[in-house]
Order: structure tokens, then sequence, then C-alpha cells
């Protein structure tokens, strides 16, 4: 049986995919690269109770901050 924060890893994973169009591989790899499991599964308690759209936000603004800054 999984738990609360892995069913809740896959709704983000579903969520993020279908508001990006993307693929379940691609959004693995991204979420993979800049540690988005790690931290969705730290911030279970706050991110759970927001709705689907905050959700996407957030990821967006925690990936966009991990990213290299191009010169």
């Amino acid at each position: 049986m999984m738990s609360r924060q892995g069913d809740f890893l896959i709704y983000c994973v579903e969520t993020y995919k279908t508001a990006k169009n993307l693929t379940g591989k691609q959004v693995a790899d991204l979420f993979t690269r800049y540690r988005v499991w790690e931290y969705v599964y730290s911030c279970f308690e706050a991110l759970h109770t927001t709705g689907a759209n905050y959700i996407v936000e957030d990821i967006d603004l925690y990936i966009e901050a991990r990213k290299p800054i191009m010169a």
C-alpha cells in the first residue's frame, strides 16, 4: 500500500504532466534533474492542501530557481 506522500507524488506528476503537455518520462526526468521529488515529499504537509494550479506554479518556481543562470 502506498503512503499518502507517495499518492501525492503521483498526483503531482499527473497534474504537472497534463498542465505542461509532457509525457510521464519527461516529467520524471525533469523531477529527477531538479530534485523535485525531494521537494514535494518534504513539503507534503503544506502542498497537499493546495489546488492543482498552485502545485504546478510552485513546481515551476522551484525548477526555475534551480536552473543554471545563462551568461
